[in-house]
């Protein structure tokens, strides 16, 4: 057998990435025996229904390749409950694909648009998956800081910094890490300015059901002008309590579709196959299930928040998603990435620090926890928190 050339190497096209803060964080937590409140994943099963779908699918020889757009049965589920919670009629064959994972469709998406030298717009903190996918298209990434108060974009700011390479901007609501949602307004201003300046937009809206506090959620899907040029990402895992199946979807118009679809056919070219003839028996059986996960998952975040109001942490309850940021500036002045790792080691709960997630690390103090958790790992988790 040859030996490799000594001192061989590769020139990496994404040289500042690095391992993502959330596997690193969950591995300290199972190094240290943490609380592991950082990556964002239930500790708790899906819907036995679903469960038993896998394996009866499994067992009745649905385990080869599905369509490469994903399996029709599926699709057909997903243009149903597209139009049964946003009145949005979308076509199975020509504008819905399933994939393995939102993180997927983004990607592809991503790659579909933008070219060399193409700049696109994304907002800090901005999740992690997005300024990589740019970059290995060859695009600049333009970031702008959401306000620290409530995480709210500056659609002026925007507007001044789209220019003539402006090709995409990525919206993420509800949004990971803050727990912030696009209301009505954001995505009318949003509409009006991917129009004049010809833009696409990504749109990650995995989280869609887990809104809070009597408010709905805004999907690009809903608004015209943005539905003609927009990529929307959706995740079962997230709806379902199975992030482990790695599944969700992205709808699109026909002429994106095809687009995205030539990129995807070459990344993961098909979804499971028995999991995707699982989750359309779930979703035919249970059409309602999503309608239920705000009251469920609000009362998650309520218990964690009301536990930690004798805290020394700053809390302000998070609008949607299964996170909640805790703002320590009145405990300490460390840096987020430092405190979060001496917790984990020290304090026995594990966090994710969110100045990762800027280009230019914001004045303000927070840590993300995840309260998609057992009632007694929240009771156990504020406890160790109020002891700080």
């Amino acid at each position: 057998m040859t030996a490799p050339a000594a001192g061989i190497s590769l020139h990496s096209k994404l040289p500042d990435v690095a391992t993502t803060i959330f596997s690193v964080m969950s591995a300290l937590a199972n190094e240290c025996g943490a609380l592991n409140m950082s990556q964002g994943f239930p500790d708790y099963d899906g819907p036995d229904v679903l469960r038993e779908a896998l394996g009866r699918h499994v067992m009745a020889g649905g385990n080869q390749y599905a369509p490469m757009a994903g399996v029709l049965v599926l699709r057909e589920q997903i243009a149903a409950k597209l139009q049964r919670y946003y009145g949005i009629e979308a076509n199975p064959d020509t504008e819905i694909t399933v994939v393995p994972g939102a993180t997927e469709a983004i990607y592809c998406a991503i790659t579909a648009c933008i070219q060399p030298g193409d700049e696109a717009i994304v907002f800090d903190p901005c999740y992690d998956s997005y300024e990589p996918a740019i970059t290995l298209s060859g695009g600049i990434t333009r970031h702008i800081a959401m306000g620290e108060a409530d995480f709210g974009i500056d659609w002026d700011e925007v507007k001044s910094t789209i220019n003539e390479r402006t090709r995409l901007i990525i919206i993420n609501s509800p949004h990971n890490p803050s727990g912030a949602i696009l209301r009505d307004s954001d995505l009318r201003r949003l509409e009006v300015l991917a129009t004049q300046h010809n833009l696409y937009v990504v749109s990650d809206e995995v989280y869609e059901h887990l809104v809070f506090d009597g408010e709905q959620h805004c999907s690009v899907l809903q608004y015209p002008g943005l539905r003609e040029r927009s990529f929307a990402a959706f995740s079962f895992g997230k709806t379902f309590h199975v992030t482990g199946w790695k599944t969700g979807y992205c709808v699109a118009p026909p002429v994106l579709t095809v687009e995205l679809r030539k990129v995807h056919q070459f990344v993961a070219f098909v979804a499971v196959t028995p999991v995707q003839l699982a989750l359309a028996d779930f979703m035919m059986a249970e059409p309602n299930f999503p309608a239920s996960l705000a009251e469920f998952y609000q009362a998650k975040r309520d218990l964690f928040c009301k536990r930690l109001v004798n805290s020394r942490f700053g809390v302000r309850p998070s609008p949607g998603t299964f996170f909640q940021l805790l703002d320590y500036s009145q405990i300490s002045d460390e840096m987020d990435t430092e405190l979060a790792v001496r917790y984990t080691r020290e304090r026995g709960i594990a966090s994710i620090p969110i100045s990762l997630f800027y280009q230019v690390p914001p004045a303000g103090r927070h840590l993300r926890f995840c309260f998609a958790k057992r009632e007694e790992v929240l009771l156990k988790g504020t406890e160790i928190l109020c002891k700080i």
